[in-house]
């Protein structure tokens, strides 16, 4: 058992930041006793800032006041202690305070980036609230404004080159390095799906070529960063000035990559550019974001321009934006993911696997899930369920993640307005299955483009980050405009162009219904289909909290039900007061099954300590009804799960087929405990010519999931049960 402690930390207020303060700053409790503390120093008036961290700060700062660019930058610092720090926490919350301060935006990070990695260390969950409570105080003493809510919603933060890294990218970025400066290869391949912080690694890995380490101290290091700078250090010097480039292939995303490299120092918004771009000079390394997304001279608008880029390098129209990028560059770094590939204008796959293949190239393959709280796992489900890999009907339901299906965009809209009030960034996205006829470059921009449920909608307005655009929230975003962006929530619409047919249990494409124009001419049906596959595949990937899932087609819908979780309403319930009850007449009891506890009984129902409701004005109260509230998945084909369901008590006769609340002494069902559950009744008899008598009893589930099994009493078992109640209906409420 980990033990529990009260942490409190201290913000101290800042000191003077040169050579006569040393005397006082030493007074300073932590600093006297050697505690491992966190520091800031910064100068107001020039906005800038420094974080760090030492368990011998008397020597740190005399270290820092003897760096000349230091001394002459900084005018104040402050100390961060708590009696209950330790190294490994230290190290956490400077990481944690260089990301967030960096993209708050009050100061200019002076920070470099390299040894920015994710501590696990001993007792670490009862710290996790700590750093809130440090950045309270920081926005208390007026240091930095911005609420930690609102940066993380924030993309700046979301691709800062100072996000900790995990070990996975850590081990790449050092291998990444390595190759080049060792001339193992010139081409390297980062391979990992969705989430895996593809696009997190690229942007560090630019931060850090472009670091100034030369007057980095051992004092300012650990053991974990010295082959880091070792790394840089060989690689500056064999590329000295080093020409470094980030080819973004997709407009929305470079421009908001962009807009982080204007904000980050040592990086310049003029470093991101699209593929065509390259021609403008010699580089030493291209780094290539979301390379599956690379064109071909195929199914494009802008052949014109493309032929001529082709034509500089002396290539046909087999040249593509890969060749450019090779013939542009001496060293090239592709992060790619063959199933992100979603037009036929895409690159091939199989030029791909040419490459990677080959033997001067180093493929570095990216594990770790670092976007949805599903983990690995839920990626897995997700391809699973489209690619009909599935073998049981079981629902998947992760610990951290909201994965839901709804039978109503309205009630889909409805709870994705409640995470948007509660979290920000929770857009609705759908795969092209309407026409843009609002496209703002025609003449109807004012048109509705999708209609579903009683809601209208217009595709995204906007196509450069159209995550981030004010009215987003009212808007549909396609797959153009959310590839590559993270979200809180994803409201995913699965158009009317994907069905499900049951009789061979197979998702198919009406290709008359997918309105990408470029999107579909020259694919084959199976090649259509598979791009339509990896749409809502990264749809589904783009959430960190959650998915909610709306599918157009009845057949698809079902299909997502035996395997998805299915979205219910939360109804309001009248409880009458008791003086106002007339039992039966215009009230029923609802009754507790989870806390009848064996004495679920005629007497209680009828004891005034139930609360007395009313039923829906067309359905009539009678003696014996009674009323509860269902939870679980064992009957979801007949009872969703926190339905309010009506029964009347049993009066005996037939219960063949019906569905029942039971008890029992041997019942052990997760729904409800021990002693009761409801499930459909079926029995086998021994008939005599002069009597009969129960065979056995069949308590049936009737579930999507296939982990729920039948309960079968037998023998003497069969005399101790008791039917409570005949199901009559669901409240729809």
């Amino acid at each position: 058992m980990i033990p529990s402690f009260e942490l409190s930390i201290e913000v101290s207020e800042p000191y003077d930041f040169n050579k006569s303060a040393i005397e006082t700053i030493n007074k300073n409790q932590w600093v006297k006793n050697q505690w491992p503390l966190v520091y800031f120093i910064q100068n107001e008036s020039k906005r800038v800032a420094y974080v760090g961290e030492s368990t011998n700060f008397s020597n740190r700062i005399k270290n820092h006041l003897a760096n000349p660019k230091k001394a002459k930058a900084f005018n104040q610092i402050s100390i961060i202690g708590s009696d209950k720090f330790n190294k490994s926490a230290t190290l956490d919350i400077e990481s944690k305070l260089i990301q967030y301060i960096s993209s708050e935006g009050t100061y200019e990070l002076q920070n470099g980036n390299h040894g920015l990695i994710n501590h696990n260390y001993y007792q670490q969950d009862l710290y996790k609230d700590l750093f809130k409570d440090i950045w309270t105080k920081l926005v208390q003493k007026k240091i930095v404004s911005k609420s930690l809510e609102e940066i993380e919603n924030s993309e700046l933060f979301k691709y800062s080159p100072f996000k900790s890294l995990n070990d996975d990218q850590y081990n790449s970025v050092l291998e990444i390095i390595e190759s080049f400066t060792q001339e193992k290869s010139n081409k390297i391949f980062i391979k990992g799906s969705a989430g895996t912080g593809k696009t997190i690694l690229a942007t560090y890995l630019i931060k850090l070529l472009n670091s100034d380490v030369l007057d980095t101290t051992s004092d300012d290091i650990t053991d974990n960063e010295i082959q880091e700078i070792q790394l840089i250090q060989a690689f500056q010097n064999k590329y000295p000035n080093a020409e470094i480039g980030f080819v973004v292939a997709m407009s929305s995303l470079r421009k908001t990559l962009q807009t982080v490299f204007s904000k980050t120092p040592g990086l310049k918004k003029s470093m991101v550019i699209s593929p065509t771009e390259t021609f403008k000079k010699d580089y030493d390394l291209l780094i290539v974001d979301e390379a599956h997304r690379l064109r071909q001279y195929k199914n494009i608008s802008w052949r014109g321009a493309f032929k001529k880029c082709n034509q500089k390098l002396g290539l046909d129209d087999s040249g593509t934006e890969l060749d450019w990028i090779i013939a542009n560059s001496k060293n090239q770094i592709f992060f790619y993911d063959s199933a992100q590939s979603v037009k036929p204008s895409d690159i091939d796959q199989l030029r791909f696997d040419q490459l990677i293949s080959a033997k001067d190239s180093v493929t570095i393959e990216l594990k770790s899930q670092m976007r949805a709280q599903g983990g690995n796992d839920y990626i897995t489900f997700v391809d699973d369920l489209l690619n009909i890999k599935r073998d049981k009907k079981q629902f998947f339901s992760p610990e951290n993640y909201d994965l839901l299906i709804f039978d109503s965009l309205q009630d889909l809209y409805s709870e994705l307005k409640v995470k948007e009030n509660e979290f920000g960034l929770c857009r609705l996205v759908a795969g092209f299955a309407w026409p843009w006829v609002s496209d703002v470059r025609g003449s109807t921009p004012d048109a509705i483009d999708i209609k579903i449920d009683g809601l209208e909608f217009q595709w995204n307005r906007t196509p450069e980050d159209w995550v981030n655009s004010p009215n987003a929230f009212n808007e549909v975003g396609s797959i153009h405009t959310t590839q590559g962006y993270d979200l809180n929530y994803t409201g995913v619409i699965f158009g009317e162009e994907i069905t499900y047919n049951k009789d061979t249990n197979r998702i198919e494409i009406i290709k008359e219904k997918y309105f990408d124009k470029y999107g579909k001419q020259q694919a084959t049906d199976e090649d259509l289909k598979a791009y339509i596959i990896n749409i809502y595949k990264t749809l589904m990937y783009r959430a960190i909290k959650g998915s909610f899932i709306y599918a157009c087609d009845k057949n698809l819908r079902e299909y997502f039900k035996e395997h998805i979780p299915t979205f219910k309403k939360k109804g309001t319930l009248r409880v009458l007061n008791f003086e106002d009850v007339k039992p039966y007449v215009n009230a029923v009891p609802l009754v507790d099954i989870y806390a009848a506890a064996g004495n679920f009984s005629e007497e209680q129902i009828s004891n005034e300590d139930f609360e007395w409701i009313e039923l829906p004005m067309n359905i009539s109260a009678k003696e014996g009804y009674f009323v509860c509230q269902i939870i679980g998945e064992s009957m979801n084909k007949k009872i969703q799960n926190g339905s309010y369901c009506l029964f009347k008590q049993d009066s005996g006769g037939t219960r063949e087929g019906k569905i029942v609340l039971v008890e029992h002494y041997n019942i052990q069902d997760s729904n409800f405990g021990a002693g009761y559950t409801v499930k459909t009744y079926h029995s086998k008899k021994n008939i005599t010519d002069e009597s009969w008598s129960h065979k056995s009893i069949v308590l049936k589930p009737a579930s999507f999931d296939s982990r729920f099994k039948e309960i079968v009493l037998e023998g003497e078992e069969i005399t101790s049960l008791k039917v409570i109640g005949e199901f009559v209906t669901t409240l729809d409420i």
